[in-house]
């Protein structure tokens, strides 16, 4: 049969099938009625056929609009027009049988520093890092999986792994507290710069690069911060403790936080009492805090506000942002003190006011604005300065230009006002020098 492709372009969705099929019926008729007279074929020539005197027979199909997809039989047809919302066949109805519950392990008692128990039929199926989880809901996954990996935890007498899949019924051991034992701050000998101490309260300029205190489960880091310098500072005295004991005993003294990364003015109570007043004016917002930022750009305002509640980050759990719903109300007053414009590019120094104190809450707010604290690369500061001619060597700040500046308050026991100034940091007096230069 002729190819659509020896049709004129244009027409090669058209059939000429039909007249293909007479004309070789005819030819076929032809030779029988030769052959039942003796005569052979090879002395008659057999006529050419010129296909393009055939009466073309245009498709029912041809011109329609809509995809040309394969039928069952290798015929073309265009896919039919019809509401995709409405299921041409309906889906066939199945139960699922609902899985069935964990149970929550309640007064499971260790003998001899080993809980056994043995695994419910619900757990069929599951890992076994997962059915941990929630028969111990007071364990997590991880500290599960740390139990595993510390040879901690068999199955029927044989060590297990996270990827252990359950049949139900397999006896389960776990050595030792599910949960680790609660840090306890130790004394360090690490120089402290006071601002100001009395027997209630003493006001440090902590410096960049320390925490404030270790976090639970981080033994690994459990030296070197702020709180370790405290306790070696401030040894216990006549009658008890010399930081208050609200915090525990991770966090001695510890009324309020700075990043790790920020510098200035952080205030430390000797006592619950002391404690508990401080607690009481941070949370109704009876305190001045003035930070120095250097972000990048020119703001266009002398002064502004920004007010956008913060809140946890879902994909990066150790950012914040102010583009979630659900967040906790922050606002953030600015005010600018110098525009840079030199040969590093335009930033402007700015002093914020916080009346609340969110976590990473200037950072995020000067984010949100387009103008990123300088160093801070978690909410994207650039690692490095270079030069707007594209000529020199690029400037790098390890740390964020953001430093506790002033700290004005009452005395929670005498009531007299006290304003306190930490001086900018050397590191960030000089970089800025270096951004100044013509």
């Amino acid at each position: 049969m002729p190819s659509q492709n020896m049709l004129p372009k244009g027409k090669r969705r058209q059939s000429v099938k039909q007249e293909y099929r007479a004309q070789r019926t005819l030819t076929q008729e032809r030779e029988a009625a030769l052959l039942a007279a003796g005569e052979e074929l090879e002395h008659h020539q057999m006529e050419m056929v010129d296909t393009a005197s055939f009466k073309v027979h245009t498709s029912r199909f041809a011109g329609r609009p809509g995809l040309v997809t394969s039928g069952p039989n290798g015929g073309k047809h265009p896919q039919e027009e019809v509401d995709m919302s409405v299921r041409r066949y309906p889906a066939p109805r199945t139960y699922a049988e609902p899985a069935p519950e964990v149970h929550v392990l309640e007064d499971l008692e260790p003998e001899d520093g080993i809980r056994t128990f043995t695994a419910e039929p619900a757990a069929a199926g599951m890992r076994i890092d997962a059915y941990l989880a929630k028969a111990l809901p007071e364990v997590s996954r991880a500290r599960v999986q740390l139990l595993m990996e510390r040879d901690q935890v068999t199955v029927d007498g044989k060590l297990a792994k996270s990827k252990l899949k359950l049949k139900g019924g397999e006896v389960i051991e776990i050595e030792g507290e599910p949960q680790p034992e609660p840090l306890h701050a130790v004394p360090e000998d690490i120089p402290l710069t006071m601002i100001y101490e009395d027997d209630d309260l003493a006001v440090v300029d902590k410096p960049a690069g320390m925490m404030v205190h270790a976090g639970a489960g981080s033994a690994e880091r459990n030296a070197g911060t702020l709180v370790n310098a405290l306790l070696f500072r401030f040894a216990t005295g006549e009658g008890g403790k010399a930081l208050s004991g609200i915090g525990g005993d991770l966090r001695p003294g510890i009324v309020h936080r700075l990043d790790k990364q920020t510098s200035g003015l952080i205030v430390v109570a000797k006592n619950d009492v002391t404690h508990r007043k401080l607690s009481e004016m941070f949370s109704e917002r009876r305190l001045r805090k003035v930070y120095l930022a250097l972000v990048h750009g020119w703001v266009a305002q002398d002064t502004g506000t920004v007010q956008l509640p913060i809140a946890r980050d879902l994909v990066r759990r150790i950012r914040m942002t102010t583009k979630r719903a659900g967040g906790r109300s922050a606002v953030t007053h600015w005010q600018v003190l110098e525009r840079l414009d030199g040969p590093f590019g335009k930033y402007t120094l700015l002093e914020v006011r916080i009346e609340t104190g969110r976590t990473h809450q200037i950072r995020v707010h000067m984010q949100a604005t387009g103008h990123p604290v300088v160093g801070d690369f978690l909410y994207g500061a650039p690692h490095l300065l270079k030069p707007v001619s594209g000529f020199g060597d690029p400037l790098e700040l390890e740390r964020n230009f953001l430093h506790a500046a002033e700290l004005e308050f009452a005395h929670p026991r005498t009531g007299q006002p006290l304003e306190l100034q930490a001086d900018l940091p050397a590191e960030l007096a000089e970089f800025l020098q270096q951004l100044r230069q013509p």
